[in-house]
């Protein structure tokens, strides 16, 4: 199966549940996290800003939830999964806190059911039930990065994440970030090959990659012979690759380390959804390194 070239290296594709894919590599980068800062003086915390129910979904959300294409989307066996809280509140050693944001009433009073489940964990557990980029700035600007060291895992149905809320987050300097980016979903689909981009959708871009020059790189001019005389006419150059080398790019301009081998994960009809990143925070040379052996194993692993 043909993978995407980015970076001069070879993405490849892999099939199977996109699903079952990230949070499986979400559950590996926990577990040695929580391993690795065991026996240090910091508090750990987790945040999931899109925590669901706990459960893993098994609906879609609707096209206007960030530009999300239904039609991309697989169905999920009709059975109940772990989602990314309860592998969370799950891992050993436990996190010294648990911050779960969620817009959704109806997902969000399934969520309140946790401190119930895990009752060991209750004093540990905080829900949220406001805008993620919102919570997330005011909780870094109130984060103490001489006490405290995070992981944050973004999985938006689609472009809801700001860059604004990244940037906030680079600047804690002390928080790992796992980011599923609508590669599919919605970027590709809001970049028309005719390069007419309506305001909004421009709009949405500019804030989901903090840049408006994504533009130029998406498209470029081309001269085409008519029946009487030549025309210039806009012609998209924005394939997946570029998409996703220019959003590792904006990645790598505030963040201390980046994956070099993020994850494309597909549907069973092959069509790529989501990229899954992979961000450190910290820019300590041993940490930073250490983040990144682990998590760029857990990606070329799956």
């Amino acid at each position: 199966m043909r993978g995407l070239q980015l970076a001069d290296k070879q993405l490849q594709f892999f099939g199977g549940s996109w699903t079952e894919q990230k949070l499986h590599m979400l559950e590996e980068y926990l577990k040695a996290y929580v391993k690795v800062l065991k026996n240090q003086r910091f508090q750990c915390v987790y945040i999931d800003a899109f925590a669901g129910t706990g459960y893993r979904e098994m609906n879609s959300p609707s096209l206007e939830e960030g530009f999300f294409a239904k039609e991309l989307t697989e169905s999920e066996p009709q059975e109940f999964f772990d989602g990314s809280a309860r592998i969370a509140l799950r891992t050993k050693p436990s996190f010294s806190k648990y911050i779960f944001i969620e817009r959704s009433s109806k997902r969000f009073e399934e969520l309140l059911k946790l401190k119930t489940e895990f009752v060991s964990l209750a004093d540990r557990i905080v829900f949220d039930k406001n805008d993620c980029n919102s919570v997330l700035q005011d909780l870094c600007r109130g984060w103490d990065s001489f006490r405290m060291r995070g992981v944050l895992f973004l999985d938006p149905f689609g472009m809801q994440v700001e860059w604004s809320t990244l940037e906030a987050v680079a600047r804690t300097q002390a928080i790992d970030v796992w980011i599923l980016f609508p590669l599919g979903v919605s970027v590709n689909r809001m970049l028309p090959k005719d390069g007419q981009v309506p305001d909004a959708w421009r709009e949405r871009l500019c804030r989901t990659f903090g840049a408006s020059d994504w533009y130029e790189r998406f498209y470029r001019s081309s001269t085409v012979q008519g029946f009487f005389d030549t025309e210039t006419r806009l012609v998209k150059i924005g394939s997946f690759n570029a998409i996703a080398d220019y959003y590792l790019e904006r990645l790598r301009s505030i963040f201390a380390g980046v994956a070099e081998n993020p994850r494309v994960l597909l549907n069973s009809r092959n069509n790529p959804l989501f990229l899954l990143c992979f961000a450190v925070g910290n820019p300590s040379l041993k940490a930073k390194e250490t983040a990144l052996k682990i998590a760029q194993h857990i990606l070329a692993k799956g």
